[in-house]
């Protein structure tokens, strides 16, 4: 079969697949981004594992017209996040919960459900639904975000207008074996505007969720998510950012099992003086696919970019990361960091890794390293003579291996939960 074929046939399979979907309707400009969003798909066409950047991940679960059946997991631990006071914003199966969710209202605070935004004429969430998702498609296509940007049924839009004292935490709750979410949020940050999201639960059998954020000048937004523990859950998502001169970006994901998760990340640097960090903390066992996506273009001076992603793999469990920093011509002094490593803890797991630099300034720091390794042996032998359990051994020295992933959290009160909910993972798993 020739390319021309071999494409042909994958865009029939894409009109096929979405025939049966029904796209939202809103105000004008939300249903002209939901159709452009639509025609983009049609003409590029859903992933395929032939796909460079989906070679190691299979998309065909993520894809197929009807998800895969998930059972629900009863956690008896406590809520992620509960002790920090904060506002909570309620996912059911990926629908608003009005009644689980507080008042949709607080200081330097506008908030609106995603529905309701796009069915108002004039709104500024206009110049930016679909904005960064459709640059984050070249030079590499995320049909899936695409896919999102068509079809999302709900979400929230927030914008922060000053310094906001309380995490936004969006909490998404599983509760149908078979529900499939398309989840959109749209965040916006005036200038010298400060704001916290927060993001934790299994959201759905199947979840497909994009989050595009504006950070203007001066701005600083923080983002830490958790993922989990529904063990049969599969997941896409995608976090866009646009950041302005002097700003930050901030945001750290852990993972705990999940058949299949792949999270993609693309930022663009367009002020100087900025900085963006980004890291991930996974751990994996047994039927465990996980795969961080990450692309970040520096197109400003004296911006500073990290990639921190640590993943801990056991009984066969499967991790993949492809990241690439693109420094433009006019991004001189740059500095960009990536580092991605990964801790099998048995023979049977593996580790993928793509990292990439493409750089036409030069004036630069630009770093990249991936590393893959076993438990040290002798550090084990060492702590073992000094009465230490083996198993306290291995997760004294995995925590230690994940802590340069935890550190770009700023908050101590939420890095100390994220430490907690990792040490639980691995006494409940550990041999």
């Amino acid at each position: 079969m020739t390319r021309a074929q071999q494409l042909q046939r994958k865009l029939d399979a894409t009109a096929a697949r979405v025939q049966g979907m029904a796209m939202p309707q809103g105000a004008g400009w939300a249903n002209d981004a939901r159709q452009d969003a639509l025609n983009r798909l049609l003409s590029t066409g859903l992933p395929e594992g032939r796909d460079e950047y989906w070679r190691w991940t299979r998309p065909d679960t993520l894809t197929a017209e009807a998800a895969p059946a998930a059972a629900v997991f009863d956690a008896d631990e406590a809520p992620m996040f509960g002790a920090i006071d904060r506002l909570q914003i309620v996912f059911v199966d990926g629908v608003y919960d009005a009644e689980a969710s507080d008042d949709l209202t607080g200081e330097n605070l506008e908030i609106m459900r995603l529905a309701d935004a796009l069915a108002t004429d004039i709104h500024w969430a206009a110049d930016l639904y679909g904005k960064i998702e459709t640059r984050s498609q070249v030079p590499v296509a995320r049909p899936l975000a695409t896919l999102n940007t068509a079809f999302a049924t709900d979400g929230v839009v927030i914008r922060a207008t000053g310094k906001v004292s309380r995490p936004v935490n969006l909490i998404y709750l599983h509760s149908s074996e078979t529900s499939d979410a398309i989840l959109h949020h749209v965040i916006k940050l005036d200038k010298d505007a400060e704001l916290t999201v927060l993001e934790n639960g299994p959201a759905a059998a199947r979840f497909n969720k994009a989050m595009e954020v504006e950070v203007a000048d001066g701005a600083s937004f923080h983002h830490v998510r958790t993922q989990g523990r529904d063990h049969e859950r599969r997941a896409v998502t995608h976090l866009f950012a646009t950041l302005g001169q002097e700003s930050l970006f901030k945001s750290f994901t852990m993972t705990a099992n999940g058949v299949l998760t792949r999270n993609e990340v693309y930022l663009e640097i367009n002020g100087d003086d900025s900085m963006a960090h980004v890291a991930g903390a996974a751990m994996g066992d047994g039927a465990f696919h996980h795969d961080d996506t990450v692309f970040i273009t520096h197109d400003a001076e004296r911006g500073e970019s990290r990639q921190v992603f640590k993943k801990v793999l056991r009984n066969g469990a499967k991790g993949i990361f492809q990241g690439k920093i693109l420094v433009k011509d006019d991004a001189q002094k740059t500095d960009g960091y990536q580092i991605s490593q990964a801790l099998l803890l048995d023979e049977d797991s593996q580790f993928l890794a793509k990292p990439e630099l493409e750089i036409y300034a030069d004036d630069v720091i630009c770093s990249h390293g991936s590393t893959v390794g076993a438990i040290d042996e002798t550090a084990l032998f060492y702590m073992q003579s000094r009465g230490v359990s083996r198993k306290d051994a291995t997760n004294l020295l995995t925590l230690a291996f994940l802590a340069e992933a935890i550190e770009e959290i700023e908050d101590t009160a939420i890095a100390d939960d994220i430490l907690g909910r990792l040490q639980g993972w691995l006494s409940r798993h550990g041999s």
